[in-house]
């Protein structure tokens, strides 16, 4: 702005304001009055000239931006004299403003953003469940026979497509590229399409791909294109070798496309057509629940009419196949609760303390600045009575709290930024965690936070000293009136206010250490230090006798024991912490029969007798297993604490027999081992080990 006019305009006043004077003092003199007298006698006809300067100024164009401007000169001047105050006000506020802006910006990405899908709000899970049971299963995945009878019934209700996330390749080594194991799904040739998703390169799957006899087709994400082929312009149409199956990559999908949902999926990199590569019989079962659906609502149709529908027809199917696997009901929630339902309590309980972290700095700053205006009382009354205005003093207040909370605010972006690298890095397994950036959102909600902490200190600063009068403030300003009752008092109404919010704050955040801790040390049930885990594949076709996968396994622990500073080594189906991966109901053979369709359900975990010692996993009763206990003599289990005490309340499970309530075997109890955490967000379930070699 060009400050000539303004300085121009301030001249121009001054010489009138001087020329009406004189002019004053030049009639009082003609009436008599010595020159002294007349130049009081003028002033007191003329009033207060600091007044009329200022009244004048409001009335000219854009004389409240001078005006702002000049205010936050003098409140930079003001914050400049008390370093030591100022540095503490703004590092409080950046610690406050700091934790708002992380904490909301992963609750925009992974709460409130919507997915990166077409038309997202459409889209809904379906799952099986069964609330007949004693303690309800909901969430279940679906079975594929299933599947197909609710895509023929759902109509016009809404678009179907199923798939498998639980799914691996391993892909061959080619072109000086080692072997790899891969996390891959299987979907139905709709499943992009539903999703709105278009390829960056290539295609993407048609039904004639989606079918047995077709070319074996594959589908790579943007990620792996990049890592095993360096982003090959050409890769459409070159071969790949999964489980020594040769497929041809007919597409590359976009690098915002991430699928991830309660049973998991962000892993995965490679996609195949599910009727061309899950077995045959997987794909008629009932019962074998592998699949998960995904459903786009047809536009007007709700969620709970397609979840009554489908409901509906499970009875009957359950009906119809009154095997105990096969569920009575069927669950809906949207795609986006399915991703984030995990974290949706945490993020928000995070989000509320970090609300209160915010509130107890802007009333540690408010009671900075009320107890700096103590000090400042008699230069307030001075320039009261110098004829400043209450509003205009009151407006410094607010900016000075405006300065302080915008170089808070920005050094506290600065604090989130760092902190949102250190959260991303060490939860890249988290759904979504791939959206959580600073956007336009984000941005607005920091300058409404400033405004906000501005505001909120401002006004209490200017509330504590601005009804006192002229006489008050001098009063104060003596050794015996330091600080005012008013102040004492709001002082104290702050103080009580902070410490409540602290102590709330403080059990709150204990009990969060408290959980994290025992997440951290214990969430697995067993010593994880100096412990490696290896996921190892065969593809079937390579080896698709038992002897000779058992020679290979064999082989291969043996050189792993081997290997120096490898004190023990074993081999297990699905390691400790890595989640679902299999489970079956069970009957006690022993004991009365139970009603139809139910079961003692046991997660099911394929071990060899080297693995509890490797893993540190207790042997609590009986033995282990044999090295002689294997193919056809596999007819021993190990159960868990936990299957023991839920189990067989009150008696030995040692001799015991467990039989599967599909009839497909019986086994034999020899020990009792240690409880395991299978997923490190959920309690030890009751498991059932056997021989890997069975």
């Amino acid at each position: 702005m060009n400050r000539w006019p303004s300085r121009k305009r301030d001249a121009d006043l001054e010489r009138e304001l001087r020329s009406d004077l004189e002019l004053e003092e030049e009639e009082q003199r003609e009436r008599g009055a010595s020159p002294e007298e007349a130049h009081y006698a003028a002033l007191r006809a003329f009033g207060n000239p600091t007044v009329i300067r200022e009244q004048t100024r409001t009335e000219w164009s854009w004389s409240w931006t001078e005006s702002l401007l000049r205010d936050l000169r003098y409140g930079m001047r003001t914050l400049r004299r008390t370093p030591g105050f100022t540095v503490i006000a703004i590092l409080i506020m950046a610690i406050g403003i700091g934790a708002n802006i992380a904490l909301f910006t992963v609750v925009r990405g992974v709460l409130l953003k919507p997915l990166p899908y077409n038309d997202p709000g459409r889209l809904v899970l379906m799952y099986e469940a069964d609330r007949s049971q004693p303690h309800p299963a909901p969430w279940l995945p679906v079975d594929a026979g299933s599947f197909w009878e609710w895509q023929r019934s759902a109509g016009s209700l809404a678009e179907l497509a199923m798939v498998s996330p639980f799914q691996g390749y391993i892909v061959s080594a080619e072109g000086g590229k080692l072997p790899e194991v891969v996390g891959a799904a299987w979907c139905t040739n709709n499943f992009f399409p539903l999703l709105g998703v278009q390829p960056m390169l290539g295609r993407l799957f048609t039904p004639d791909d989606d079918r047995a006899g077709a070319p074996a087709t594959a589908v790579i994400t943007a990620s792996f294109w990049k890592s095993r082929y360096a982003s090959d312009p050409n890769i459409v149409g070159k071969p790949i070798w999964l489980d020594a199956k040769i497929h041809t990559i007919i597409g590359v999908l976009p690098a915002t496309f991430v699928y991830s949902g309660a049973f998991g999926g962000a892993a995965d990199q490679i996609w195949t057509p599910v009727q061309h590569d899950a077995p045959a019989s997987l794909l008629k079962a009932y019962g074998d629940h592998e699949f998960l659906v995904v459903g786009r609502l047809a536009s007007g149709v709700s969620m709970t009419a397609l979840e009554a529908r489908l409901d509906a027809l499970q009875k009957q199917i359950k009906s119809a196949h009154p095997e105990p696997a096969v569920h009575r009901d069927v669950i809906a929630r949207t795609m986006l609760d399915d991703a984030v339902h995990n974290y949706k309590t945490p993020l928000y309980a995070l989000l509320g303390a970090t609300g209160c972290v915010l509130l107890i700095a802007c009333m540690n700053v408010a009671s900075l600045l009320v107890a700096r205006a103590a000090s400042r009382s008699r230069e307030f009354a001075i320039r009261t009575a110098l004829g400043g205005g209450r509003l205009r003093l009151i407006r410094e207040r607010l900016i000075e709290s405006l300065l302080l909370s915008m170089v808070g605010g920005a050094v506290g972006l600065l604090l989130a930024g760092g902190a949102l690298k250190w959260f991303i890095h060490v939860r890249d397994d988290m759904n979504r965690v791939e959206s959580i950036h600073f956007d336009a959102v984000v941005a607005a909600f920091t300058v409404a936070v400033v405004a906000l902490c501005a505001l909120f200190s401002g006004l209490i600063s200017a509330v504590s000293s601005g009804r006192n009068n002229v006489l008050t403030g001098l009063q104060e300003s003596s050794r015996s009136h330091s600080g005012g009752r008013s102040r004492a008092i709001l002082r104290r109404v702050l103080l009580t206010v902070e410490v409540g919010l602290t102590i709330v704050l403080l059990v709150g955040a204990g009990l969060l250490l408290k959980s994290f801790e025992r997440l951290r040390s214990s969430d697995l049930g067993v010593p994880v230090d100096n412990v490696l885990t290896l996921r190892v594949g065969l593809p079937d076709v390579r080896y698709p006798k038992p002897e000779q996968r058992i020679a290979f396994f064999e082989q291969l622990i043996q050189r792993v024991r081997a290997l120096p500073g490898v004190s023990s080594a074993g081999l297990v189906s699905t390691a400790p912490g890595e989640g679902w991966n299999g489970d079956d109901l069970m009957s006690i053979a022993e004991h009365p029969p139970l009603p139809p369709g139910q079961g003692f359900d046991f997660m099911l975990r394929g071990a060899d007798p080297g693995y509890f010692s490797a893993i540190g996993l207790p042997i609590l009763k009986g033995r282990t297993f044999s090295e002689d206990e294997r193919m056809d003599r596999a007819n021993v289990v190990l159960i868990s604490r936990g299957a023991a005490q839920e189990y067989f309340p009150g008696e030995d499970p040692i001799g015991k027999h467990l039989r599967a309530i599909d009839g497909s075997g019986t086994w034999q109890v020899i020990g009792v081992v240690g409880d395991v955490r299978w997923d490190v967000a959920q309690p030890p379930k009751p498991t059932l080990y056997w021989p890997i070699y069975g």
